[in-house]
């Protein structure tokens, strides 16, 4: 029996790994590579196997970097089931059609720029030579319906008469919407058949709602193995959802090969216990400047987690009480997710909140931003205020527009809460604001270049590191030893370079076989 490696190796997205059978050949996550556009697009758009071979796949959570390339998998004929927990399910159904609608926008606004260059380069229409101004109003009103919406008709039209080339999306919202129909909801605990002679029991991982570690059973030639994929391993006491499992049935403690993530395998969070401290102490601060508080963060998990803090802070009337606005349709659609399924919550959630029939995502100075309009509007808003937008990396959506009026003004929080991957614009923000800090602010601010425009970083950052969703290498150790597991082998994943290779490093000195698996290349479990 073999295991293939075929993404987040020494990189932390794109996670993705085969289990192949004589019978079966099971699918372990499906993720999007995420980073530099041009190499991130070239990695997404090839998979490295035919998607008709596969029995099924197994999706430890809905985050993108694991889910995001499933409606390509079903695009080229993918006929099994997605099996998944039933959070999970209700969480893709929006996940993945906004991942589907960006990509549709991506692929129409890199059109446009492709045609809009080549068509100012040509004579104008009536043969005269205008203006570069007038030159560009031309082609604008030939290719816009109106200030902001491209006409995709025509552009598309005008690519094929100029025979330039043309962007197709990774896949589309209709490829998204089929590939919906694939997946199969189940609670924690019961197996489920996953192939011929395979079987998967999810275990909570305690990264975000939903998130599990999933048992894959697998018998072949009269033998049982045993292989523990932990997806992405969060924090033990945190608020709303479980801490990792780590009680596992006895006739099940004997793994052969644990695949384990390693996204922080070398680093140490701040307790948790300072998480409410820290983020009090950034409010009251950013208030007496006169300032506000931008939050990149991920629609799903991070932001809820936010909300729940924010939530107890104004309750115990801690912070002045400011407005807070989430700045994201589609975390208010993640937000009813997390409202629908009370049964994954944690004891301490149902004892704050449930208990007293409050609703732990909703309190009167939070707001919701649905419309582009009132998005606009809250940009320009002066008065002291907190916003959380999408997306966490500062790749897309509406915080780059929150960034665009508030990062020149020194008055304002940047206020990271997450995971920033190399070449994002959320780690350059983190990096430079961060060294532009520790200089004691001296000279001038570094300038970030994004939406085509360089802006001075003068708004102060701040890093909380204790709402990472992930486990730090102190509690991947405390997983490890609490667990009533007998492991083998660990193949250690999704990490950067760096992080994986330390990580490994400690393993083998705590006396774990670990290693790093190569990209592509297939494991033996004897």
């Amino acid at each position: 029996m073999n295991v293939t490696f075929y993404g987040a190796v020494r990189e932390v997205t794109g996670s993705m790994h085969l289990i192949s059978s004589h019978s079966d050949r099971v699918l372990l996550d499906c993720g999007m590579f995420q980073g530099r556009r041009k190499e991130s697009n070239l990695k997404n758009s090839v998979l490295p196997f035919d998607p008709e071979m596969l029995t099924n796949v197994v999706l430890s959570h809905g985050h993108i970097d694991h889910s995001g390339r499933i409606p390509l998998l079903v695009k080229n004929n993918f006929k099994g089931h997605i099996i998944c927990t039933r959070p999970t399910m209700d969480a893709c159904e929006f996940l993945l059609l906004d991942s589907a609608h960006i990509q549709e926008s991506d692929a129409q606004y890199l059109n446009y720029k492709t045609l809009r260059s080549n068509l100012y380069g040509l004579k104008s229409f009536d043969g005269s030579k205008p203006s570069s101004k007038r030159r560009m109003n031309e082609i604008k009103k030939l290719l816009k319906k109106d200030m902001h919406a491209l006409n995709t008709d025509v552009i598309n039209q005008l690519i094929a008469k100029y025979r330039l080339e043309f962007i197709e999306p990774l896949y589309t919202v209709e490829d998204a919407e089929q590939s919906l129909s694939a997946f199969e909801g189940y609670p924690y605990r019961e197996p489920v058949t996953v192939g011929r002679d395979m079987t998967c029991t999810f275990y909570e991982a305690g990264h975000i709602l939903g998130s599990a570690m999933c048992m894959i059973k697998v018998r072949e030639n009269g033998r049982l193995f045993r292989i523990i994929y932990t997806g992405d391993i969060g924090r033990f006491d945190r608020p709303i959802i479980r801490d990792p499992n780590t009680l596992f049935p006895e006739e099940d403690r004997d793994i052969d090969l644990m695949i384990m993530e390693s996204t922080y395998g070398t680093r140490h969070h701040g307790p948790i216990d300072d998480l409410k401290e820290r983020v009090k102490q950034v409010i009251i601060e950013t208030v007496n400047r006169g300032g506000s508080i931008v939050i990149p963060a991920f629609a799903f998990g991070r932001t809820q987690e936010l909300v729940y803090v924010l939530h107890e802070l104004y309750d115990d009337n801690e912070v002045p009480k400011i407005p807070v606005y989430v700045d994201s349709p589609l975390a208010m659609k993640l937000t009813k997710v997390f409202g629908e399924h009370p049964e994954v919550y944690d004891r301490q959630t149902h004892e704050t909140f449930l208990a007293n029939a409050k609703n732990p995502f909703s309190f009167s100075h939070l707001e919701f931003v649905q419309s582009v309009e009132a998005s606009m509007a809250l940009m320009q808003k002066e008065d002291s205020h907190i916003v959380i937008a999408s997306s966490g990396m500062c790749e897309a959506g509406r915080i780059l527009h929150h960034l665009r009026y508030k990062v020149h003004n020194p008055k304002n929080t940047i206020l990271i809460v997450g995971y920033m991957a190399e070449n994002t614009l959320g780690r350059r923000i983190r990096d430079l604001g961060w060294e532009y800090e520790k200089s004691g602010r001296v000279g001038p601010p570094p300038m970030l270049k994004f939406l085509n425009k360089s802006y001075p970083l003068c708004a102060r950052v701040v890093r909380l590191r204790g709402f990472s969703a992930h486990a730090d290498q102190t509690e991947m150790l405390r997983f490890l030893k609490m667990s009533n597991l007998n492991i083998s082998q660990i193949a250690v994943v999704h990490g950067e370079d760096h992080e994986s290779t330390g990580f490994t490093e400690k393993l083998r000195e705590e006396g774990y076989d670990a290693f790093i698996p190569h990209m592509g290349e297939p494991f033996q479990i004897r």
